[in-house]
């Protein structure tokens, strides 16, 4: 069965054919601007420009960038304000014509990595999946099940600065920041998750977990308790489209 995959991000909109029985994209990945000045109408504008392009009229998953509570959005911190308190199943049902699944973005990736991943997740009870970008997104998976719907990004690090603050692959760009300098700095968050929620295993996902080579030597753990996600930046497309399977 082949489904749309939308990923909307803090600084784009993803989006690609997904083959659900083998989690493969078999489509070309269309991207459009996203940013906190993108409006939902305009986003919603450019998800139909992307159906167009592949030709899709089908089920629409998307991954969401946000707290979500019952499909309504309660948090987006890096999107437009005119997002907040909107269902999102009915805003995007309403302007692609389309049936949708909504669902949180780091849920997705982990939804996909869970189940083409990387095996070593099944094999653990306890695991942090983070989506390092604009922010930094989040998905507990206990037991080989996802506890949906965590904003540990927006945990408090120190004084007003947040997790993600200090440790998303913005801040990286933004700051100019050698791979040494902000590996020592996402070190220091995930020592925080670390104590907190005692993960037996980490897996960063987003388009910087391509690049794990070049900080974990400045991560103070073991290489096999922090890996990258095995699907990439592609995880949130791929997870969004598995969400759709419910729709008959």
């Amino acid at each position: 069965m082949i489904r749309l995959g939308i990923d909307i991000g803090g600084s784009a909109i993803k989006a690609a054919l997904v083959n659900l029985d083998t989690g493969e994209i078999v489509s070309d990945t269309i991207r459009a601007k996203n940013n906190i000045e993108t409006k939902p109408h305009d986003a919603a504008a450019n998800i139909l420009r992307i159906m167009r392009k592949l030709d899709y009229s089908g089920p629409l998953g998307v991954g969401f960038p946000g707290r979500l509570v019952k499909n309504v959005l309660h948090k987006a911190p890096n999107l437009h304000p005119e997002w907040l308190n909107n269902d999102l199943t009915v805003f995007f049902e309403e302007n692609t014509k389309s049936k949708t699944v909504v669902l949180n973005d780091a849920d997705a990736a982990a939804l996909a990595e869970l189940n083409f991943g990387d095996q070593q997740i099944k094999k653990t009870n306890r695991t942090m999946f983070l989506t390092l970008g604009t922010g930094i997104g989040s998905a507990l998976i206990l037991n080989g099940q996802i506890w949906n719907d965590t904003e540990f990004g927006q945990l408090i690090f120190e004084g007003k600065r947040t997790m993600e603050n200090v440790g998303a692959a913005a801040v990286k760009r933004i700051e100019n920041l050698s791979w040494k300098q902000w590996g020592i700095r996402l070190n220091s968050v995930l020592e925080k998750y670390d104590f907190y929620f005692s993960p037996e295993l980490f897996v960063l996902g987003g388009a910087i977990s391509s690049s794990l080579d070049k900080f974990q030597r400045y991560l103070d753990f073991p290489e096999e308790k922090v890996i990258a996600a095995k699907l990439g930046n592609d995880a949130g497309i791929i997870g969004a489209a598995m969400a759709t399977e419910k729709i008959v």
